[in-house]
């Protein structure tokens, strides 16, 4: 469907259009889910035929009145914002029961809705595609890299070497600040910072509340997408967090703490990455906890205050706000080849900042610094902890990749390759 008509902006194409296309060829209904304001109604949009917009009134009131004509119209056919009516949701399972066609309907959500025993699962019927904010390929014009390919490095393809090394450290805190939000990308620092302020503060005030009953002031649930922010690609307890925003909130449990971020990961907002379990040849123990990420490298400097002034002075959180950025893209891309990004650490402190694992066991290993002269500890901590783990039980890593924000691309004696996020595609 041309979004220039329908909706009023040209649609720039995204990562996710590939998965889009190739779940609509699979599934009677596909359920694209992310963040509020990541692109989702535009990238729905541009494969669908027809739509219903269900956050608009005269839509959602026909969606009470008469359900199933809200599912008439030319096919694929978008329902955005499905959870604001979810009652379509068993008539779009009934739809794709009785057709034998794929793409039938394309549904989009913000929001998970709870639980509900009435309505049935899409187990069989219906795709998820997780939808994130723009990569720093998508949202960045700069072409003067060699491309690394995160499917060529598991096909085994060996990236070419490039010493263009012209994205600076002042460079790489402007692309942490640029948000990957479409609507927000284009506007100028000051105007992006407010309205990032204005998004942690609209989740707090209006999106909480609408999935949960609420004990705590929105105060409190600023307060703890701040502290979520401060532990950026970190493993952080509840009862951290809860001591983190103790001031406002000075008799919140652990266990409320955990209700909330659980909340906001329903919301899209909080993304976990969970830990990477491998069999060890020592008697280390690995480390379980989930590493917690905001949904945008943006909205987590935002939650901060975080100015380009400010954060150039700070480059230990500069170095968590790029991983976050990292892991962000190794996820959009690794959709496209049904991959998941995980972390690695063992007892001994033995680290990998993301571990892209497929369904066919192959692995990949890489480790994040922030500058080029890092990137030589960066392959030395990367090979001691692929060292660790018991190759005999998980076969070998693909690849060692060290990412980095201003290095260049090559590949090192020992095999492992180094190539700033600026080169990373899918």
């Amino acid at each position: 469907m041309d979004t220039l008509k329908a909706l009023g902006h040209a649609y720039t194409p995204r990562v996710v259009d590939l998965l889009v296309t190739a779940a609509l060829a699979s599934a009677g209904a596909v359920l694209v889910e992310g963040p509020r304001g990541c692109g989702k109604t535009m990238t729905a949009m541009n494969a669908a035929a027809s739509y219903a917009l269900l956050d608009d009134p005269d839509t959602a009131d026909l969606a009470d009145i008469s359900p199933a004509f809200v599912l008439e119209g030319a096919q694929p056919r978008l329902l955005d914002e499905w959870q604001l009516a979810p009652q379509l949701w068993n008539l779009v399972r009934r739809k794709v029961d009785a057709a034998s066609a794929k793409g039938l309907f394309l549904l989009t959500g913000s929001a998970v809705p709870a639980d509900d025993a009435t309505r049935h699962s899409g187990a069989g019927r219906m795709l998820r595609i997780r939808q994130r904010t723009m990569a720093w390929c998508e949202k960045s014009s700069v072409d003067q890299f060699s491309d690394v390919s995160l499917k060529g490095l598991f096909d085994g393809h060996t990236p070419a070497a490039s010493p263009n090394t012209s994205m600076t450290y002042q460079d790489v805190v402007a692309a942490l600040l640029l948000p990957g939000f479409p609507a927000l990308t284009p506007l100028a620092p000051p105007q992006a910072f407010r309205m990032l302020r204005a998004y942690i503060d609209e989740v707090a005030r209006v999106d909480m509340p609408r999935l949960v009953d609420m004990r705590h002031d929105p105060v409190v649930i600023n307060r703890l997408i701040t502290a979520i922010a401060r532990s950026t690609a970190s493993e952080v307890a509840n009862s951290t967090l809860a001591s983190d925003i103790g001031d406002v909130a000075p008799n919140i449990s652990p266990e409320t703490v955990a209700s909330y971020v659980g909340v906001l990961q329903r919301l899209f907002v909080v993304e976990p990455q969970p830990a990477w379990t491998p069999a060890l040849r020592s008697r280390a123990r690995l480390r379980s906890s989930p590493r917690l990420h905001l949904a945008d490298p943006a909205l987590a400097a935002a939650a901060l205050g975080a100015t380009q002034v400010g954060l150039q002075n700070d480059p230990k959180t500069v170095g968590l706000l790029f991983e976050s950025a990292v892991v962000h893209d190794l996820r959009v891309f690794a959709g496209l080849i049904d991959g998941d990004v995980r972390s690695y650490r063992d007892s001994n402190d033995y680290e990998i900042d993301a571990v892209v694992s497929l369904p066919d066991g192959r692995w990949g290993a890489i480790e994040v610094k922030l500058g080029a002269g890092q990137i030589p500890a960066g392959m030395e901590s990367l090979n001691a902890a692929v060292a660790q783990i018991d190759h005999q039980v998980t076969t070998p890593p693909v690849f060692r990749l060290v990412v980095t924000g201003t290095g260049p691309t090559f590949t090192a004696d020992d095999g492992t390759i180094t190539c700033p996020l600026a080169a990373l595609r899918p």
